[in-house]
C-alpha cells in the first residue's frame, strides 16, 4: 500500500453516507484516514474532524486516537527521568484507555455486523473467521503509529551513524506488513459479503478496571484469594 501521509485527500472519505462507507469497506481508505490523522495529531495536537466526517469513518477515527493516545500515555511511563511516584497515575491513564480501545474496536463490529445483520449476513454456515474486522483494523492503527514514529526516525537530522539507515529497512518491514494485512481485511470483507466467510462480536471483557471482578479493587489481597 505504501500509503504517505504527507499526500493524503481525505475528501472521498467524507464524501459518502455510512451505508455506502461500510458496504464500501476499503482497507487502503482506512489506513489513509489513519495516516492523515497521525500527521495531523502529532502537527497540530487537534483532532483534525474534518478528515472523518463520514459517519462510519468517524467511528475508525475515534478508536484511532485511543491508540493514539495509548502510544504516548505508555512513553511517558518509559520515561527515565520520570518519578517512581508519577508512575501510578501514568499507569492509571494507561489502564482507562487501554479499556477506550478496547471498548471502540468492539463499537467498530457491532457497526459492521449491524449493518450485514440488515442482510441476511454473515452466513451462519460459513467459516469463521478468528480474528473480527475490528480487531483488524486496531491492528492497522497500530501499524499505522509505528510507520509515522518509524519515518520519523529515518528523517532524524541528530541521529548517531546508521540510525536512518535502519529505521528505512523497518519502515519497509512495516509498510509491507501492513499491506499483508489490509489484504487480509479486504479480502474477509469480501468473502463475508459473498457468504463464503463470516466473523462474530468478541466481547473483551476486561476484568482489570471492574471493581466487581479485579479483588485489589473490591478489597481482598493477594494472599486472601489463595486456596
Amino acid at each position: 500500500m505504501g500509503v504517505d501521509s504527507s499526500t493524503i485527500d481525505a475528501g472521498p472519505l467524507a464524501a459518502s453516507g455510512p451505508e455506502i462507507a461500510i458496504a464500501m469497506l476499503s482497507a487502503t481508505q482506512i489506513a489513509s484516514l489513519h495516516d492523515a490523522l497521525s500527521r495531523a495529531w502529532h502537527l497540530h495536537g487537534s483532532p483534525a474532524d474534518s478528515l472523518a466526517a463520514d459517519p462510519w469513518y468517524e467511528q475508525v477515527a475515534r478508536q484511532h486516537r485511543a491508540n493514539f493516545e495509548l502510544w504516548h500515555i505508555e512513553d511517558e511511563a518509559r520515561a527515565p527521568q520520570i518519578a517512581d511516584a508519577d508512575l501510578a497515575g501514568v499507569k492509571r491513564r494507561i489502564d482507562r484507555t487501554n479499556q477506550l480501545r478496547n471498548d471502540l474496536v468492539e463499537q467498530l463490529d457491532v457497526a459492521l455486523l449491524g449493518w450485514l445483520a440488515n442482510r441476511n449476513l454473515p452466513d451462519p454456515a460459513a467459516p469463521l473467521n478468528s480474528e473480527t474486522a475490528g480487531l483488524i483494523i486496531d491492528r492497522l492503527s497500530i501499524l499505522s503509529l509505528k510507520i509515522y514514529h518509524t519515518r520519523e526516525e529515518a528523517e532524524r537530522t541528530d541521529a548517531p551513524t546508521g540510525h536512518a539507515e535502519r529505521n528505512r529497512s523497518r519502515l519497509e518491514i512495516l509498510q509491507e506488513q501492513r499491506t499483508d494485512l489490509a489484504g487480509c481485511l479486504d479480502q474477509l470483507w469480501r468473502q463475508t459479503l459473498a457468504g463464503e466467510r463470516r466473523f462474530k462480536l468478541y466481547r473483551q471483557l476486561k476484568m482489570y478496571n471492574d471493581p466487581s471482578l479485579n479483588p485489589s479493587i473490591y478489597g481482598k489481597t493477594g494472599s486472601e484469594t489463595l486456596p
